[in-house]
Formats: structure tokens, C-alpha cells, sequence
């Protein structure tokens, strides 16, 4: 989990029950209050944890609400669904459903609004939302290599660039269309995503 680094305590170790006690009851109210009703009074309420406890560990609420959601889209995985259309087309399935989860809508839109004057939050949510989805794209990437799906990229910095390149689009494409375009991120969506990716806009006229 990316969080600041906590005020250390002689004796008083962080407690990995605390935190996720924390983060569970931040998404809780996330669903229950929305981002302008969270209170970390409430969190830690909620969390039965003392409000100095979060204090030790998240410097305010935009922090704690980037790590609560962070979690979230840890739960993505790419099993091996037999070809790279059908990998992409499942992790796709996944990062709408997490989208569309009312903690998801509402803490998320909040933050990246707030990082907008804010070039720490940008950051946080940068290492702890994005890079750390990043090895998904790695991981596809190699096995469709593996399949004779695609052709290997030698060249350390340009693949860099493609693995960072295909995490915007789809990233970018599965948030416009649940966040922003309120849309549902249904098959057909998802199917005609996929072709686009894999063949490019001269091949899907």
C-alpha cells in the first residue's frame, strides 16, 4: 500500500489491521456519505480506531480516500483466457466493474479534481492508482509475446513507452466512458475497445 510515511512511535510498530480497518471504513463512508460528507472523524469511528491513529499515517482525507481506492483496483488480475483480444476484453470487464462501484465513482473523480492545485495528490495518485496497474499491461504483453501474438521489443526504453502508451488508452478510454460519459462499459463497448486496440482505426472502418 503507498501511503506517507507514517511519525514514528518508540514501541507503537503500524498495525497492518489498523490500516486496513482504516481503509475498509473509509469506503464504506465513501458509499454511505460521498466524498464531501467523509470526515476522518468519522473513519476512524467507523474503523474503531483512535482520529490521531490516521493523523500518524495520511496527512488528510485526499490522501487516505487515494490509498482506500488504490486497494481497489489491486483486486485486477489478467488470467489467461486463451488469446490477447480475450485477456484485454476480460481485464477491461473488471476495470469497468471497479469504476462503476459508487466508492470508486465518487472518491476517485474527488481526488483527481483535487489534484488539479495539488502536485503532491497528483503524485500519489500517480504511484499508488496507476503504476502500480502497470504490470498488467507487462504481463499481457509478455504472454502475448509468448503466444506468437505479438512480435518481442528488444529495446528496453521503446517498450517502456508502449506499455505506458497502452495503459492510457485503455485506462483512459474505460474511465472516460464510466466517469465522465456515464456510459455502460457493456460487451459490445468492450468488443469493439479490443478490435480498435488490436487493429487500428484504417482496419476498423
Amino acid at each position: 500500500m503507498q501511503s506517507r510515511t507514517p511519525i514514528a512511535r518508540a514501541g507503537r510498530p503500524r498495525s497492518a489491521a489498523a490500516d486496513a480497518a482504516i481503509l475498509a471504513a473509509t469506503r464504506a463512508a465513501l458509499v454511505e456519505l460521498g466524498w464531501s460528507g467523509l470526515t476522518l472523524g468519522d473513519v476512524a469511528t467507523r474503523a474503531g480506531v483512535a482520529k490521531t491513529t490516521l493523523y500518524r499515517r495520511w496527512a488528510g482525507k485526499n490522501e487516505l480516500v487515494v490509498d482506500a481506492v488504490a486497494e481497489l483496483f489491486d483486486e485486477l488480475r489478467l488470467p489467461d483466457r486463451g488469446s490477447l483480444a480475450a485477456d484485454i476484453e476480460g481485464v477491461v470487464h473488471q476495470f469497468a466493474a471497479i469504476l462503476a462501484r459508487p466508492e470508486t465513482k465518487s472518491g476517485l473523480m474527488a481526488v483527481v479534481a483535487e489534484s488539479t492545485r495539488d502536485e503532491a495528490l497528483r503524485e500519489r495518485i500517480r504511484t499508488s492508482i496507476v503504476d502500480r496497474q502497470k504490470h498488467l499491461v507487462l504481463e499481457g504483453r509478455a504472454r502475448a509475446q509468448t503466444r506468437g501474438e505479438l512480435p518481442p521489443e528488444p529495446d528496453p526504453e521503446e517498450a517502456a513507452r508502449t506499455v505506458g502508451l497502452i495503459f492510457d488508452v485503455v485506462a483512459g478510454a474505460v474511465v472516460h466512458r464510466t466517469l465522465v460519459s456515464d456510459e455502460p462499459a457493456d460487451e459490445r463497448w468492450v468488443h469493439d475497445l479490443t478490435r480498435l486496440l488490436l487493429t487500428g482505426l484504417a482496419a476498423n472502418g
